[in-house]
């Protein structure tokens, strides 16, 4: 009997499981211990189990019959993690794995010091992109004086009549102080406005606006308050007098009573922001039809298209003597053209578009800039420069208010009437104003048989004296936008 059991149970190298081929996940059957029976061996008297039976033991238990060991894992579980017996060829031991992924950690180092490397470099760009943002914002000067007298003002205020269209005035300062000392006598570092500029920007941002205010023009200018706390009598004088008395403040009420329009905002640039600018975007591209040789100016340049710098830039919109009739009249034009033209290099060349390129243009502009409160930080700059980007070249339109040289003085300028009452009216109410060239009007006002620069020359306000079905014409005035080429002129 004990033979046919040994023959049943098999010899510890069956034939039928040679050693080195049990299935992986599975240990090999250890030898019984000496002087015991083989494990699959019946107890000693009885008839040995099924062999079929013992290995389909209860999922999760022992095999039948033998209890459960709760310190061993069940070798036949394929994920038991019990080594592999001693001499089964081409099995791993223990030994044999890696301890805690450290060999792997070993053959890959680059990957930690990628890893570190990047968040470096994430903390460098941060810090370096708020120390960049903290310099722009911290250039602006705020103006909190104006803010503060235009709010004592409040009540005879114009009230705004379109929500979302701003309306802000820009104020070229002629201060002398300073770093400008080289473009006059220094008269104790007082400023006056040498060039101001209304600039409407639509509600729907598809159209910009700017309006030269003669510096020579006659207006009422309203009882302001002076730097040293005293009130100036109301007066009517000329328009660059308000900046010298009482500072933007009086400018700006000035401005609203002349035209009925409620100044938002305001900006003050004095002259080396300006030619910093110019070189920021690489200079500006002009044509002159003859050459120009202005000392006071620092201006020597050939005739044809050339490139300004910001030096000759600054020079060319503020020379007056020695080109043209010497008027302020095609000064203030040469000033549109101008800047018509840096807009249009601005946005050709993706410079608002850029950040590395941007950069520069506003930090020129900042370091020279003094604003209200509502546009001291470079966010608020940032949001009105972007709400601006997308408008068309050819609908960001500088003209000059309709003004004629005063009755009792030639050397100053009155405005003429109702077409400058009809261009405020259009800008108060956010309605389109059209723009042509100088020459182009005047051909239509001869064959229109027009009266007016409000008009066009034309009973619709278009510059070919053609009729028109539109109940509400646009004015049309003289001018230019930024989409026009001076060389082409």
């Amino acid at each position: 009997m004990d033979a046919d059991v040994t023959d049943s149970a098999g010899t510890p190298a069956d034939p039928d499981h040679p050693a080195g081929d049990t299935p992986q996940g599975r240990s090999q059957e250890e030898p019984a211990p000496e002087g015991g029976a083989p494990e699959d061996r019946a107890p000693e008297g009885g008839a040995p189990e099924d062999k079929a039976s013992e290995d389909r033991a209860p999922e999760g238990g022992a095999p039948r019959g033998e209890a459960p060991d709760a310190d061993t894992p069940d070798s036949d579980a394929p994920d038991a993690g019990a080594p592999q017996g001693a001499g089964a060829a081409g099995v791993q031991t223990w030994a044999d794995h890696p301890k805690d992924g450290s060999a792997s950690r070993r053959k890959r180092p680059w990957l930690r010091w990628a890893a570190l490397g990047a968040s470096f470099l994430v903390l460098v760009s941060a810090g370096a992109g708020w120390w960049l943002y903290k310099k722009l914002d911290g250039n602006i000067t705020t103006d909190t004086s104006a803010a503060a007298e235009l709010k004592v003002y409040e009540k005879e205020r114009p009230t705004p009549v379109v929500m979302d269209a701003q309306n802000i005035l820009l104020i070229g300062s002629d201060s002398r102080a300073g770093e400008n000392s080289e473009y006059g006598r220094d008269d104790g570092g007082s400023q006056r406005s040498d060039t101001t500029i209304l600039l409407h920007l639509a509600a729907d941002r598809k159209s910009a606006t700017a309006v030269s205010l003669p510096r020579d023009l006659m207006v009422e200018i309203p009882s302001c308050r002076t730097g040293d706390d005293k009130e100036t009598r109301k007066r009517f004088a000329q328009f660059n007098s308000a900046f010298e008395l009482g500072g933007t403040a009086c400018t700006i009420r000035t401005v609203e009573r002349m035209t009925g329009i409620r100044i938002d905002h305001h900006m003050v640039v004095d002259f080396n922001g300006f030619k910093e600018m110019v070189d920021a975007v690489d200079g500006v591209e002009i044509c002159l039809s003859k050459a120009i040789d202005d000392k006071d100016a620092h201006l020597d340049l050939p005739a044809g298209r050339q490139t300004l710098n910001g030096e000759e830039a600054l020079g060319y919109v503020r020379a007056r003597k020695t080109l043209g009739d010497g008027s302020d009249t095609e000064r203030m034009e040469r000033q549109q053209q101008f800047l018509g033209a840096l807009v249009n290099k601005m946005q050709s060349n993706g410079v608002l578009l850029n950040p590395t390129r941007l950069y520069p243009v506003l930090d020129a502009a900042t370091k020279s800039l003094t604003t209200d409160p509502g546009l001291d930080s470079l966010r608020d700059l940032y949001d009105l420069v972007r709400s601006m980007r997308d408008v068309p070249t050819e609908q960001v339109q500088f003209l000059t208010v309709p003004r004629q040289p005063y009755r009792l003085d030639r050397n100053r300028d009155e405005l003429v009437e109702p077409d400058a009452g009809e261009l405020f009216k259009q800008l108060r109410e956010d309605k389109p104003v059209a723009v042509v060239p100088a020459d182009e009007l005047k051909d239509a006002e001869k064959d229109g048989g027009g009266n007016g620069e409000g008009d066009g020359g034309g009973d619709d306000g278009k510059p070919d004296g053609t009729g028109s079905e539109s109940p509400t014409p646009t004015p049309t005035y003289s001018g230019s936008s930024a989409a026009d080429d001076l060389c082409e002129q």
